[in-house]
């Protein structure tokens, strides 16, 4: 089964109905997990998905609603025993941080700790993440408040671009171009984020056939959101929620 779940939605403030916005990507080879708010395990959980299975964790940038489980995480893989090593990508910054984060809680006198494999992404041009017969990751620089990466997930009969944390940029349309789905940031008119109306613009110019947002205020106006984005783009507008699931078939 190859799938997409949004096991997170929310902008940076969550409910109890919507948790910070983070993806879980499965392929036959491979389980990814993007970017690591909250108690990753007890999400995992609900959507079936044994927390030591997961092959790769891909962090798209250091702000605490996308790193603050990041310990969490590891701790618990720990403790139940995982032995596999954990492929942590993100860009060179953002891993430095990782470390020093976990360093605070003493993680090198853990004993027995699985083997973390720290996989530092280029700050220019697209870069190759996971590579597999099933399932290719790639990822660009965005335009966010800090150092932020955009993706490209393609399977061997689908690819879907996530946006990330990003104001409107041209990297996000070369990302999104030959993609069937666009997930796209949908914060609002604030600096380093994006409006659903400007995330409808850039669906409408990377030419995908639908457009799912995330990232976006709990407390908003859903139907206005759609309302706004379809505006701009010809394609079908569907906001995330909480555990959905994009089937890739």
């Amino acid at each position: 089964m190859k799938k997409i779940i949004f096991l997170g939605t929310a902008n940076a403030v969550p409910d109890q109905s919507h948790q910070n916005t983070h993806l879980l990507v499965q392929s036959d080879s491979k389980i990814i997990l993007i970017d690591c708010p909250g108690n990753p395990f007890v999400r995992l959980d609900q959507v079936d998905i044994d927390p030591n299975t997961i092959t790769d964790l891909i962090l798209t940038h250091f702000h605490p609603d996308h790193v603050s489980g990041l310990p969490l995480l590891l701790i618990d893989m720990w403790l139940t025993a995982r032995r596999e090593a954990l492929r942590i990508h993100g860009l060179p910054e953002v891993l430095e941080k990782c470390k020093r984060m976990m360093s605070l809680f003493d993680w090198e006198d853990w004993d027995g700790f699985f083997p973390i494999d720290f996989q530092p992404i280029s700050e220019q041009g697209i870069s190759k993440l996971v590579n597999s017969d099933d399932i290719t990751v790639e990822v660009a620089p965005v335009c966010h408040l800090i150092p932020t990466i955009g993706l490209k997930i393609i399977f061997d009969n689908g690819s879907i671009c996530y946006s990330g944390d990003t104001a409107p940029c041209d990297a996000v349309i070369h990302l999104a171009k030959g993609c069937e789905i666009l997930v796209h940031e949908a914060t609002g008119e604030m600096e380093g984020h994006s409006s659903p109306s400007e995330a409808g613009k850039i669906a409408e110019a990377a030419g995908v056939q639908n457009l799912f947002l995330c990232h976006y205020p709990v407390n908003g106006d859903i139907q206005k959101m759609v309302t706004e984005a379809s505006a701009q783009f010809s394609g079908e507008v569907i906001v995330a929620e909480d555990l959905m699931e994009i089937n890739i078939s």
